[in-house]
């Protein structure tokens, strides 16, 4: 029987969101919502009501005469969104730096101490979910609830890439001489590494999306031998 409650919307979203995020919908690639409502075992109107809502927050498009389509794997969105990230993470750390307590700085501490020591024992999707809680447990550190939903947000929207980007990197380091910084209060200093930690080049961004194409188009050439 197809979900019709409101946690069953909410979960029709997070499924349909994380489709999203990872390209398992294809870039410009069509909607089949009638499909789509089968493969989920939903109705039409909870499923309508995930992809208008993730369309508002920039994870499908919707075309005339086409519905609803993939978003494009475009680099200089994503250049603009890593912009974005690099100007509300500065100010992050400003006001981090003024309002986290000892205590909470140490355990920031000891929470990178420890991610550190699981790195080569972790695989890329795991390595990038530490990173995010790093950035949004500093988040948290502002006590502005707003600076931590839209960092959120950001996150998921070039999720994809700062997978494959986790690849190629080691974020950790970069972790802890930010918290030293943080527990030094010395928040030029923090701000100088969060901006040389988050900065990408437009190049470099196009070059990451290269082999975002390569692993989508992979990952469909796989699932067809399945």
């Amino acid at each position: 029987m197809p979900v019709r409650t409101a946690r069953g919307a909410e979960e029709t979203y997070e499924r349909i969101k994380s489709m999203a995020i990872t390209f398992a919908i294809r870039p410009d690639a069509r909607v089949n919502e009638v499909e789509l409502a089968r493969a989920l075992n939903v109705s039409r109107t909870p499923l309508r009501e995930a992809l208008n809502r993730l369309m508002m927050e920039g994870f499908l498009v919707r075309a005339p005469n086409k519905g609803f389509i993939g978003r494009a794997l475009d680099a200089k969105q994503i250049f603009d969104l890593y912009e974005l990230r690099q100007a509300l993470e500065t100010n992050i750390i400003r006001i981090a730096c003024e309002r986290a307590t000892d205590h909470e700085l140490a355990e920031l501490e000891d929470f990178v101490k420890a991610s550190i020591d699981r790195r080569d024992r972790e695989n890329a999707a795991s390595l990038l979910a530490l990173d995010e809680q790093f950035h949004e447990r500093v988040a948290q550190l502002t006590r502005n609830d707003e600076m931590v939903r839209l960092l959120k947000a950001i996150n998921a929207r070039i999720h994809f890439v700062r997978w494959l980007d986790m690849h190629r990197r080691d974020t950790q380091q970069d972790h802890l001489r930010i918290t030293k910084a943080l527990k030094a209060r010395d928040a030029a200093k923090a701000v100088k590494l969060i901006e040389g930690h988050i900065s990408r080049r437009l190049d470099q961004i196009v070059d990451v999306i290269r082999m975002g194409f390569a692993e989508i188009y992979m990952r469909d050439q796989n699932k067809a031998h399945e």
